[in-house]
């Protein structure tokens, strides 16, 4: 018996690792059998699904001889992968109207080696439209893990004009939960049902299905460094767009170089600055092994996380871009160069025909809007653009003191730019649908430009004819998609070789010269039929990825554009920045890989209880984020982290007790109790198991520690239940200031009454000050804080370890002194109060604006 895994087969999904075949040749039927049984157990041990597929073959076969021919024939197919298998499926559907059933199935037809069918909700999928997707017909019998990429379009064909049928193109990754795909609003049903509109003639319906397989890639494993030398940039939500021009000028290296020259200082924050931002985004784009993050500089926009889900449109995006670093550039080294790079110039002008007047104005221009529509290629947009448009007639021109004249009115170009960019104008307003619409169709543009052909027909008589302007092609834009929505990615080539890349978001690809250029022209590819049974003739498929942004680097510049830019053009704070925050991710990511083995301690003292209360804490005790954190290897026995917060610290292990803390029902986070020898003598992973119900990876304690007269530590006192450790916060109603002030281990059976004079000692009162003492209960979602009687016990008064007693001064009643919150619960409520209002400014008021109330009328409309 033989058993092999082959290589992986071209084709399969191999992003959800979830699929593994291995081939099990058996010289006979029990050896077989045998194998069969063991699948389950397979399955069960390992990660990977696991499918076993049983050859029974002769024992003299060789079996490596059938791998290598099987290999042979795998490349084959291979090959013809890049040629996607295409075809159209025509349904007609009879007596559309008075089917009962919800859905209705087309026939299977098959595409690339799948079976599909096309899928109908005559009377819509819980919409008043017609429902249609394509679908994966024996879906339910693939094996676990299968996928299958297909761009397709629907059509509802008009059988009275074949101009008003309505299709909708799309794309989808088609897989075990995603088995069909397609549009549940594709037209509403009060035109498919109009019998005048054509779409239904004769109760009969016409459904068409244009679909084309691609070959599925594997994203997960692709290294973007290790495969082309470049790595991509990471999408926030809907940034492709702002993606693929940040790549495009990147890939500029002059541009890069200036933007590196751009004075920043370290103490400027990547947030809050353009510059800055920019110059970290280009430098872990030059240096970085893996895909890059560009939150810092979308914060530096001003953008939030809303905004990040918006796509923008790319042309505003570059010019505000531009302007914002041209600006910034002022009274730099760099002054200037993004009109060095990027400003061309040209002349609009108006000449009158019948008498010697002419008027011009030069304007500057970064970038090119070229028509798409109506033209066949670049060479005829521009064409269009330097058109000469008679006015006449009712259109004459007013010339200054010649009065109404006939005149010519054009545009040509006094210079052009290094680099050269063209806004291809694909999306434009359809005046009869009263929407926007993407223009499609094919427009051709080449790889070098030549903008001095016939004569110089686009340049005006002050062009330098010494500047040869001929440009090669650097990048290609790209929007797949329709007009509401789309992908956004770029072909680039960085050198100007003859090898294009792709920057698709994360994932960079080599790609060649066919797929940059001509795959981008749009316009209608025709697929040749190749399934019997459809129909003959060839049919067209529509190309929704297209170019729409062109960059051209003029051939005499090229050497300038195209130059060096290596670290010596970094600011060296900027480098030792950059070097930190990769040391700083590569040691979280250490951290994040090893953190199964570790547990964060987080150890409160009473020093943080003093600083915190009363500043950044009012309600409970500390805020655990802001204390000494331990991160400790979790078989290590808590005695041996007693030594390390003894080294911190400075207090020896015998004079430290360790207190656990507890959420309580009422949501206050209090010291719970103390730590047993028991427990002490465990690993701190068991000790943070038993302690920590919400499951979570951090250890929280607090750190007693009691000390002598003479202000050293001594051990801690025996503990009985009959003891109750309070913490104590005292009130001044003139200053209103909340401020910790100590803690007390009290006997249950006491009263208040016994420790007054300890706590004036404490607040610095007379021993003899009368005093009033409240329990701060809970905060949330009101404040409860109650008086506490003195002459009760304290176990009377329900008081228990960790509880909190605030005490003050009683209010001076007939004093002239008033105080705004004259005890300690309206001084709490005030606070909560305070915080919650806090809240709801930033809420409706976001970012821009600063709203102050008085806080008395603030409570009384509060919710």
């Amino acid at each position: 018996m033989t058993l092999m895994t082959p290589p992986p087969l071209d084709g399969f999904d191999y992003r959800s690792k979830a699929l593994t075949l291995t081939f099990v040749f058996c010289s006979n039927k029990k050896t077989m059998r045998c194998w069969s049984h063991t699948l389950s157990l397979l399955r069960d041990l390992s990660l990977w699904k696991v499918h076993l597929i049983f050859c029974l073959v002769p024992e003299k076969v060789d079996i490596f001889s059938l791998f290598s021919q099987a290999e042979t024939a795998t490349a084959v197919d291979a090959q013809s992968v890049d040629d996607p298998p295409s075809a159209r499926f025509t349904w007609t559907i009879d007596n559309f109207s008075r089917f009962n059933t919800k859905k209705l199935y087309s026939d299977v037809f098959v595409v690339g080696g799948y079976k599909w069918r096309i899928l109908v909700f005559p009377k819509g999928n819980n919409v008043d439209h017609l429902s249609m997707y394509l679908d994966v017909a024996d879906s339910t019998n693939l094996p676990y893990g299968w996928s299958r990429y297909a761009q397709f379009s629907l059509t509802v064909i008009n059988q009275l004009h074949q101009k008003y049928s309505i299709r909708k193109d799309t794309q989808h990754q088609f897989n075990a939960r995603e088995s069909d795909w397609g549009f549940t609003s594709f037209m509403p049903l009060g035109e498919l049902y109009d019998p005048g509109r054509g779409y239904l003639v004769n109760d009969s319906c016409i459904v068409e299905a244009d679909v084309a397989v691609r070959r599925v890639i594997d994203y997960w494993s692709h290294d973007s460094k290790k495969e082309t030398g470049y790595v991509g940039l990471k999408n926030q939500g809907a940034t492709c767009y702002m993606n693929s021009l940040l790549q495009t000028l990147y890939h500029i290296p002059y541009f890069r170089k200036a933007v590196y020259h751009m004075p920043t200082t370290e103490n400027d924050i990547p947030s809050g600055s353009i510059p800055l931002a920019l110059q970290s985004l280009f430098y872990k784009l030059q240096y970085s092994d893996t895909s890059v993050a560009t939150k810092e500089l979308t914060k530096s926009f001003g953008w939030d996380t809303y905004d990040s889900f918006m796509q923008h449109d790319v042309q505003e995006l570059n010019r505000v871009l531009s302007e914002k670093l041209e600006d910034k550039m002022k009274g730099t080294v760099v002054e200037g160069t993004i009109q060095q790079l990027f400003e061309g110039h040209h002349m609009n002008y108006i000449e009158c025909i019948n008498v010697d007047y002419k008027s011009t104005r030069k304007e500057s221009f970064y970038d090119l809007q070229l028509d798409v529509k109506g033209c066949r290629d670049v060479y005829a947009s521009f064409d269009k653009y330097v058109e000469v448009e008679r006015l006449e007639g009712d259109n004459k021109y007013h010339a200054e003191q010649h009065g109404l004249q006939d005149a010519r009115k054009g545009v040509l170009f006094i210079d052009f730019p290094p680099v050269l960019q063209l806004q291809l104008k694909r999306f434009e307003y359809d005046f009869m649908r009263d929407t926007m619409v993407k223009i499609n169709d094919r427009y051709e543009f080449p790889l070098q430009l030549d903008l001095d052909r016939e004569n110089g027909k686009y340049l005006s008589p002050e062009a330098d004819c010494s500047v040869r302007n001929l440009y090669t092609l650097h990048s290609v834009l790209v929007h797949s998609g329709g007009v509401h929505g789309g992908h956004y990615y770029a072909y680039i080539r960085p050198t100007l070789s003859d090898q294009w890349f792709k920057f698709d978001d994360e994932r960079v690809t080599k790609e060649d010269v066919k797929r940059a250029l001509e795959e981008q022209y749009g316009g209608e590819e025709e697929l040749p039929q190749t399934n019997p049974g459809f129909n003959n003739s060839p049919f067209k498929f529509t190309k929704y990825s297209n170019a729409y942004m062109l960059v051209y680097i003029r051939e005499s510049d090229k050497e300038k554009v195209i130059c060096n830019v290596d670290e010596k053009d970094i600011a060296e704070h900027l480098r030792i920045r950059l070097k930190k925050e990769q040391e700083e991710k590569e040691q979280k990511r250490k951290e994040k890989a090893e953190a199964h083995l570790y547990t964060i301690i987080k150890v409160a003292r009473s020093e943080d209880l003093l600083e915190q209360i009363g500043k950044d804490v009012y309600f409970d005790l500390v805020d655990h984020d802001k204390v000494r954190s331990f991160r400790i290897q979790k078989q290590i026995t808590f005695n041996l982290f007693k030594e390390e917060v003894a080294k911190e610290f400075g207090i020896p292990v015998q004079f430290q007790r360790f207190w656990l803390w507890a959420k309580r029902q009422n949501h206050t986070y209090r010291p719970n109790r103390p730590l047993t020898p028991q427990e002490e003598a465990q690993s701190v992973g068991q000790l943070r198991e038993v302690s920590n119900k919400a499951n979570n990876a951090e250890l929280k304690l607090f750190l007693e520690v009691e000390v002598g007269q003479d202000l050293q530590p001594v051990p801690p006192p025996e503990k009985t239940k009959e003891d109750i450790l309070l913490f104590f916060k005292l009130y001044d109603p003139s200053k209103e200031e909340l401020r910790y002030v100590g803690r007390l281990f009290v006997k249950g059976s006491g009263k208040p009454l016994e420790i007054l004079t300890k706590l004036n000692e404490m607040a610095g009162f007379a021993p003899d000050q009368e005093i009033e003492l409240y329990e701060e209960i809970k905060f949330e979602p009101n404040v409860m804080c109650e008086h506490i009687d003195k002459r009760l016990t304290f176990r009377s008064s329900q008081l228990e370890d960790g509880d909190i007693v605030c005490f003050q001064k009683p209010p001076q009643m007939g004093s002239n002194e008033q105080c705004r919150y004259p005890d300690v619960p309206s001084f709490l409520e005030y606070m909560h109060n305070r915080q919650v209002c806090h809240g709801l400014i930033r809420e409706n008021f976001p970012c821009c604006l600063t709203v102050h109330f008085a806080v008395q009328n603030l409570i009384s409309v509060l919710p």
